[in-house]
C-alpha cells in the first residue's frame, strides 16, 4: 500500500457504510471495527497503536469544536453526532506498541489492561461485511462460553492459503446456523497447506492466550504472531474452535493491498446503497 501508507495508516482508510439517514457515508476501517465490537456488546475497548497515535486518538475522541464549526449546516453533523454518541458509551484504554513486533506482540501488549476476562479481538485493517454488524462476534463469544473454549476463530475458505494462518480440524457441529471445526492444528503461511481454511482477524479468547504467547515468545524471540500462541494452546490440549464463514451471509474485506482495498470499496458501497439493508 506504499506510498499512501507513509502518511495515512491502513486502518484509517475510508470505506462506505449506510449512514443514519440511509445514504452512503464514509468512515475509517478502524471506526467500522470499533462499531462491530460495540454492536457485539463491548463497552470497554483497548486500542493498541504504534506510530501516528495522535491521529487515531484524535479521531476516537469526541470533539465539540467540530460541532460548533458546522452548527449552521446541521446536515453535515448527522454522522459525527452518531460517532460521538457511540464513543460516549465506550471506555477506551490506549496501549502503545513501541516497535512493530507482530500481531501477537500487539495482543500481548494489551494483557495488563484486559486482565483475566474473556475478550474479543478485531484487527483494525479489515472488516466483516454482514447483514448486521457485530452478529458474528456475538456468536463467537457465545460459542466460546458454551463450549468453554480457550479460542474461537472465524475462518473462510481461500484459494491461496499459503498467505494466511491455516487451520485444520474435524467437524464440530452447528451453532446459530454456522458450521464450526474442532481445530487440531494451525500454521502461519504454510508452504504446504493442509486445508483451505484461513483465519480472519476476528477472535474470541479466554485469558489463556496471554500465557501461551509469553511462553512461546520466551522460546522463540522475535516477531510474535497470534497464530503461534494459538498453536501453543493446541499443543497443550486446550479447546480451539473455528466458526466457518458462510459466503451467503458474510464476506471478509481487507485493505492490505490495492486490489483488496478496491474490492472493499466496491462491496461496502454496494451494501450502503442497496435499496434494503
Amino acid at each position: 500500500m506504499l506510498p499512501v501508507t507513509i502518511g495515512l495508516r491502513k486502518e484509517m482508510l475510508p470505506l462506505f457504510y449506510r449512514g443514519e439517514n440511509g445514504d452512503a457515508a464514509l468512515a475509517p476501517v478502524a471506526h467500522l471495527a470499533v462499531h462491530s465490537l460495540y454492536k457485539a456488546g463491548a463497552n470497554e475497548i483497548t486500542m493498541v497503536v504504534g506510530r501516528d497515535v495522535e491521529a487515531v486518538l484524535r479521531y476516537f475522541t469526541p470533539d465539540a469544536a467540530v460541532l460548533r464549526r458546522h452548527a449552521n449546516q446541521t446536515e453535515r453533523l448527522v454522522e459525527t453526532i452518531a460517532l460521538h454518541e457511540m464513543l460516549s458509551r465506550i471506555r477506551f484504554t490506549w496501549v502503545i506498541q513501541n516497535k512493530p513486533l507482530g500481531f501477537g506482540h500487539a495482543l500481548l501488549s494489551a494483557a495488563p489492561t484486559v486482565g483475566h476476562e474473556p475478550f474479543l479481538l478485531h484487527a483494525a485493517d479489515a472488516m466483516l461485511l454482514e447483514k448486521e454488524q457485530g452478529t458474528v462476534l456475538r456468536m463467537m463469544a457465545a460459542l466460546r462460553d458454551k463450549e468453554n473454549a480457550s479460542v474461537v476463530l472465524f475462518v473462510r475458505s481461500v484459494d491461496n492459503p499459503k498467505r494466511y494462518g491455516v487451520v485444520t480440524g474435524v467437524p464440530g457441529g452447528k451453532f446459530e446456523g454456522h458450521s464450526y471445526l474442532k481445530v487440531k492444528a494451525m500454521e502461519e503461511k504454510p508452504e504446504h497447506p493442509k486445508s483451505s481454511w484461513a483465519a480472519t482477524a476476528l477472535y474470541a479468547f479466554g485469558d489463556e492466550i496471554f500465557g501461551a504467547l509469553k511462553e512461546f515468545h520466551s522460546m522463540h524471540p522475535g516477531e510474535l504472531e497470534v497464530t503461534s500462541g494459538i498453536s501453543h494452546l493446541i499443543s497443550r490440549g486446550h479447546k480451539v474452535l473455528a466458526i466457518q464463514c458462510n459466503p451467503a451471509r458474510e464476506k471478509w474485506l481487507s485493505v492490505g493491498s490495492p486490489e483488496g482495498y478496491f474490492r472493499a470499496l466496491n462491496k461496502t458501497y454496494e451494501k450502503a446503497t442497496r435499496s434494503s439493508p
